[in-house]
Formats: C-alpha cells, sequence, structure tokens
C-alpha cells in the first residue's frame, strides 16, 4: 500500500466510494459533505473541549509536591515521565504513519486535531514539571534512564515500527493492526498513570496536577473512540480482513498490553499508594482491555468487574461546571463527553 495522493484532482471517487484506508479521495477536506457522520461530530467535540494549561491553577501543587512522602513523589515523577514520551510519540506517530494512509478527508482532520492536542498535552506535561521540579532535565530524561521505563517506551515505540516503519512492506492488514495499536495506546497505556495522579487528588494532594490530567484523559477518550470507529468502519467495508487469524493477533496485542500496563502500574505504586494493590491495578487494566474489546467488536477477554469505579467519578466531567477537587468555576471547560462510552 503506498500513501495517499495528497493532489488528486482526477479522482473519481464519490463519496459512497470513500474508504478509511485505500481509497481514492481527491483530498480536499469538505465538511458539508461527509461519509462518516461520527467523524464530523468527534470534530465538533474536539472543538468544543478546547483548553490551554496555563490556565489550570498549580500554585498549590508546587507546595504539595515538597510534602510527598517519598512513594508518591517517585509515582509522580515517573508517571510524568512516561506521559510526557507517549504524547510526544504520538505526536509525530499521528502525522507520520498514520494519516498519511487514510483516504478519508474528515478522518484526516480529526487526526490532524488529535496531533495538536497530544502537543498541547506535551505543554501541559512542562507546566505541571516546571511548577514542581528544581532540575526539570531529571523528570525529561527520566524515560531514557529507567529500565522499567525504558522497557515499556521500546515495546510501544517497536510496535509502531513494525506495523508503518518506512522500508517495511505496508499491507491493509498491517494498517488495520496499526489502528487496533492506537486503540490500545490511548485506551490502555495511559490509564495506571492517570489512576495514580488521581489517588493524589482524591488524598488532597496535587491537585491542580489531577485537574491537568482530567483535561487531557477527556481528550484521550475522544482519541480512543476516534480510532474505535475507524475500526469499526473498516470491518463494515473490508470484512474479508476480519477473519479469526485477525482477531488472534488482536488478542495477543491486548494480552500483551494488560500484562505490560499492569506490571508498570504495580511499579509505580509498589504497593505503597493508598487505595492500590497490584491485584487492583491488574483488574483495572483487565476491565478496561474487555471495554476496549467490546468496542470494536470482540468478546471481552478477562470478564472482571471495574475495582476502583471511584476512578471515572474523577475523571469525569458529565454535569460538571466547577472543579471537581476545589469547586471552584472551570469557565474554559465549554465541551463534554460521556466517560461510559470508552
Amino acid at each position: 500500500m503506498e500513501r495517499k495522493v495528497i493532489y488528486n484532482p482526477d479522482s473519481k471517487e464519490n463519496l459512497n466510494d470513500r474508504r478509511i484506508f485505500g481509497g481514492d479521495s481527491d483530498g480536499m477536506i469538505n465538511f458539508t459533505k461527509m461519509k462518516y457522520q461520527w467523524a464530523l461530530n468527534l470534530w465538533d467535540t474536539m472543538e468544543g473541549n478546547t483548553w490551554f494549561p496555563k490556565e489550570v491553577q498549580m500554585t498549590g501543587d508546587a507546595k504539595d509536591y515538597k510534602y510527598l512522602t517519598a512513594p508518591e513523589k517517585r509515582m509522580y515523577d515517573l508517571v510524568l515521565s512516561q506521559l510526557i514520551f507517549m504524547d510526544s510519540l504520538q505526536t509525530n506517530n499521528l502525522m507520520d504513519n498514520i494519516n498519511p494512509y487514510i483516504t478519508a478527508p474528515e478522518v484526516n482532520a480529526c487526526l490532524s486535531r488529535q496531533s495538536y492536542e497530544e502537543a498541547n498535552h506535551s505543554k501541559s506535561y512542562a507546566v505541571m514539571v516546571e511548577s514542581i521540579s528544581d532540575n526539570t532535565d531529571e523528570i525529561y530524561n527520566m524515560w531514557k534512564n529507567d529500565v522499567k521505563l525504558r522497557e515499556k517506551n521500546n515495546f510501544i515505540a517497536d510496535t509502531y515500527k513494525n506495523l508503518t516503519a518506512d522500508g517495511e512492506d505496508i499491507n491493509d492488514e498491517k494498517i488495520l493492526l496499526a489502528l487496533f495499536a492506537n486503540q490500545i495506546l490511548e485506551g490502555l497505556y495511559f490509564y495506571a498513570g492517570f489512576a495514580g495522579m488521581y489517588a493524589l487528588g482524591k488524598s488532597g494532594k496535587m491537585l491542580g496536577s489531577s485537574q491537568m490530567i482530567r483535561f487531557i484523559q477527556r481528550d484521550e477518550v475522544t482519541h480512543l473512540l476516534l480510532f474505535q470507529n475507524m475500526i469499526n468502519s473498516v470491518r463494515k467495508e473490508r470484512p474479508d480482513l476480519f477473519t479469526p487469524e485477525l482477531e488472534e493477533k488482536v488478542r495477543v496485542m491486548f494480552r500483551k498490553a494488560v500484562e505490560l500496563e499492569s506490571s508498570w502500574g504495580s511499579y509505580i505504586t509498589q504497593g505503597q499508594i493508598l487505595g492500590f494493590t497490584d491485584k487492583i491495578i491488574e483488574q483495572y487494566i483487565q476491565y478496561l482491555a474487555d471495554k476496549r474489546l467490546d468496542a470494536v467488536g470482540y468478546k471481552p477477554e478477562y470478564n472482571v468487574k471495574h475495582p476502583i469505579p471511584w476512578v471515572d467519578g474523577y475523571a469525569s466531567f458529565n454535569d460538571q461546571r466547577t472543579n471537581f477537587f476545589e469547586g471552584n468555576v472551570v469557565n474554559y471547560s465549554k465541551g463534554s463527553i460521556d466517560f461510559d462510552d470508552f
């Protein structure tokens, strides 16, 4: 499969012929004529969710950080470093490895918006790091120097490289598997870290950081929905690709992701963060994996219940016009999204 043609005035493709990948679009983004209504809905949601990191109050976090316990401070730093890596990777991955093969202009637009949001998250982490750290390089370089974190990052980066790197034979199945890999990234690999940040907020610490993570997670939910809708659209357009062999490959990817994220959650908490045990973390990631599988038409793998439902309450914006932790008006939060949908 070759990358899409950006300038394609000779295209004869009509709207019904449009495809997520493998189409022959003329490349024009026409918001008045779209095949995928869900893409327009997501675009409107992303636009409504626009927010800016410097508007989140971090003054209290600078004070709180000095009084965190050693395990809490270690977890906070590791989570920040991991999140910095993933959003930096995804900013480039979307534009360099995914969008060039997507032939639906309205989906191209959503991916471009997502790439901006990933970069905005990187700015968010910079605000957090600069607020609490006397040595910003220490946190920014942790993803290179911490052995466990490096192991996780290597696996994620290698997965993308194997599926979409230049020089490899790119085919329909590899592109589809890359969509699943992105679903896993957006729907699993952030969540142990997010939960750890909410645990600090629940205990009354680092409230600004917890609020920042809420905004970031709200964005990540739209990113997750974007890839799930892409996968489900491909299922309708190319049912021939959804073989038992493909399903097993997808399940192997999910099992490995659950193993990796559960291990990471145990590593950052070390049994010393209130409300978390290794078993709770593992079950939480398994629960999320089942939700993600169900969303793209596959049966659950683990069949477990949500072990920490309070996390969803901390993450949700639904029917809330105030800061969950402090009761302050959040007047830069215009959008909303149903977390039950993810």
